[in-house]
C-alpha cells in the first residue's frame, strides 16, 4: 500500500473479528515499532505482546473488569486478536544521557523539559497503527485507565520501572458496531488551522 494510503486510511477501529492473524504478520508489525526515532538511540521502550484470547483476556480482566462492561459501547474492541501495550523506561533516558557521548554527569529529569521517554513509545505506537493498517487491517490504540495501571501490572509481572503509555488492539476488522467515534461528530482540523509559517498567528 502506497504512504498516502496507509496514512489516510489510518483510523481507530473498535471492532474485530476473534479469528487470529498470521504469524508472519505480527512479526511485521512489531518490527517495524523498532524503526521509530528515538532520543540519544536509547531505545528504551519495550512491548508486552498478548496473542489469543487467553492472553488478551487476563488483560481485560485486568484493565476492563466484566462487572463494568455493562452499556460500553464498542464490545468488539474486546474481540481483537493481538494487543500490545508499549512500556517506556524513564531510567534508560537518564541512564543514557549520563553516558560521556552525551555530557551529562547526572541523571536529573529536570534537564528534560519533554518526557522523551513517553514521546518515543509514542512514536513506536503509531508505527504499530501504521503497520496494521499497511497489512489490511483495523488498530486501535488507548489508554489504560490510571486505577487499573496496578491491576495490569500484578496480572503481567511488569517492572515498576516500565511505564505503560496505552495499549493498542489489532485484527481483522469488522464494520462499526455501536457508537461512533468522536471524528463523526468533529470535524478534522484544516491544515490551516495548524500550521503558523514564519511566526505565530492567532
Amino acid at each position: 500500500m502506497e504512504f498516502q494510503e496507509v496514512v489516510r486510511r489510518r483510523r481507530m477501529v473498535r471492532n474485530f473479528a476473534a479469528r487470529p492473524l498470521d504469524a508472519e504478520v505480527v512479526e511485521r508489525i512489531l518490527a517495524n515499532a523498532r524503526r521509530g526515532p528515538s532520543a540519544g538511540f536509547t531505545q528504551g521502550f519495550e512491548l508486552l505482546v498478548l496473542e489469543g484470547p487467553d492472553q488478551t483476556g487476563r488483560f481485560w480482566s485486568a484493565c476492563f473488569p466484566p462487572e463494568r462492561r455493562g452499556g460500553f459501547r464498542w464490545p468488539g474492541l474486546l474481540d481483537a486478536p493481538l494487543l500490545i501495550v508499549p512500556l517506556a523506561s524513564k531510567d534508560a533516558y537518564l541512564d543514557r544521557y549520563a553516558e560521556p557521548d552525551k555530557g551529562w554527569t547526572d541523571r536529573d529529569p529536570g534537564r528534560w523539559p519533554v518526557p522523551y521517554w513517553y514521546v518515543d513509545a509514542g512514536m513506536a505506537a503509531l508505527l504499530l497503527l501504521q503497520t496494521a493498517v499497511d497489512e489490511g487491517l483495523g488498530a486501535c490504540f488507548f489508554g489504560i485507565p490510571p486505577e487499573r495501571v496496578p491491576a495490569v501490572r500484578t496480572a503481567f509481572g511488569l517492572p515498576a520501572d516500565r511505564l505503560p503509555v496505552g495499549a493498542v488492539t489489532v485484527g481483522h476488522r469488522l464494520d462499526d458496531a455501536g457508537a461512533a467515534g468522536s471524528p463523526s461528530r468533529r470535524p478534522r482540523r484544516p491544515v490551516a488551522d495548524l500550521v503558523h509559517r514564519g511566526r505565530w498567528h492567532g
